[in-house]
């Protein structure tokens, strides 16, 4: 599900992408679109994007002299910007604005899950707090000065995807700020941001004669929750910078390796009480949800790189096995074991023997079966 940083990458994509690039016409939907119809047209403008938290926002500017339209989008669980071929469109394209060039280019909104939406004005959604990436003051004074709040009574890995004050972190984000600071997911937030406020306070008095580059060590050093909800998104847009764009697809692999808990082999998971699953390593807390055990993600098994890949044809599939050669054993051995096997054998032979028959029975089975045959020859039906 695309955070903060993807939300960035995105803004930074639209951007670069289409910088110098001259739309126009008017902004086509698809049917099935999870947002309303774009009332704008103008035969010249252009496309510039701007990112906070989990928001993007599009700003259509005419070069004329007519009204900008401002379009704020949500990405959902799977929302995208790419600029792409008009002829060549994506699957999920639901929101599509056209080059002037010929043959025209479209910059579209994909989104195969359609969890994504945009809504018509550039005010942010309502209740959403400072993000985390460029309103990093603020988003710390509004988790400081709030600890009061109801939000914080619940696990610290639960208010880390309260978008009241944490407005950018995600799934992922909160299971590697977590772990870094071998924090149980499922301990009181509250409980950990006290500790915060406290050490905010002794840090103030200690640094008041730092200058500027000392203070910044240390954060970067030593640094808490807060700092770290900052700094980690930062990490995943030096990582990332190029995931967004078409021609570097690829780039989630660099991704995949920079997490260090999320998915990550080893590390164990809990649904929270919101049925999203938090990744971590060690005891899950004290609020941790009854009847749950942890499960633990193993890794794949490793194909050996030097064993050479045999060609397997029908024919060899059919062909049983051979069996492995035995070591040759002496002629004393030889001996032995041949007495073995006719022992074996001769025991099977006495198993399955049928048992003698005592004389009276095979008296009594002699006239029953001259009996059947003379029935037989008269044509008369047996005796019922």
């Amino acid at each position: 599900m695309p955070e903060c940083p993807e939300l960035h990458l995105a803004g930074r994509y639209i951007n670069e992408a289409c910088g110098e690039v001259v739309f126009s016409g008017g902004v086509e939907r698809s049917a099935v679109g999870r947002g309303p119809e774009v009332p704008f047209r103008s035969e010249a403008y252009r496309i510039s994007a701007t990112s906070r938290g989990k928001e993007l926002r599009l700003t259509l500017a005419p070069l004329g002299p007519a009204a900008t339209q401002d379009l704020v989008f949500r990405f959902g669980m799977s929302g995208s910007f790419r600029l792409c071929p008009a002829a060549q469109l994506p699957r999920h394209a639901h929101l599509r604005f056209l080059t002037q060039e010929s043959p025209p280019r479209a910059l579209c909104f994909i989104d195969a899950r359609r969890f994504g939406s945009w809504r018509l004005g550039d005010a942010w959604q309502l209740g959403r707090g400072p993000c985390v990436l460029s309103e990093y003051q603020a988003f710390r004074e509004n988790v400081l000065k709030n600890l009061d709040d109801k939000a914080f009574d619940k696990p610290i890995c639960e208010a880390l995807l309260n978008q009241k004050f944490f407005n950018g972190i995600g799934n992922y984000l909160r299971a590697e700020i977590l772990y870094r600071l071998k924090i149980p997911p499922f301990e009181k937030a509250r409980t950990v941001l006290e500790a915060l406020k406290d050490q905010e306070q002794a840090r103030r008095k200690k640094n008041r004669s730092l200058t500027l580059s000392k203070k910044l060590k240390m954060m970067r050093e030593n640094p808490d929750l807060l700092e770290l909800c900052h700094t980690v998104p930062m990490e995943v847009i030096a990582t990332e910078k190029n995931l967004l764009d078409p021609d570097h697809s690829d780039n989630y692999a660099a991704f995949k390796n920079w997490l260090q808990c999320y998915l990550v082999p080893g590390m164990s998971s809990l649904r929270d009480r919101n049925g999203r699953t938090i990744w971590f390593q060690g005891e899950p807390g004290p609020m941790a949800p009854k009847g749950q055990m942890p499960r633990k993600k193993h890794a794949p098994p490793k194909a050996d790189p030097e064993a050479p890949t045999p060609k397997v044809t029908t024919r060899a599939l059919k062909r049983r096995p051979k069996t492995a050669a035995k070591p040759l054993k002496s002629a004393k051995e030889e001996e032995v074991a041949d007495r073995q096997r006719k022992g074996r054998a001769q025991g099977r032979r006495k198993a399955t023997a049928a048992p003698a028959l005592s004389e009276p029975e095979v008296l009594v089975k002699a006239r029953r079966s001259r009996r059947t045959a003379a029935r037989r020859g008269r044509g008369t039906a047996p005796a019922v």
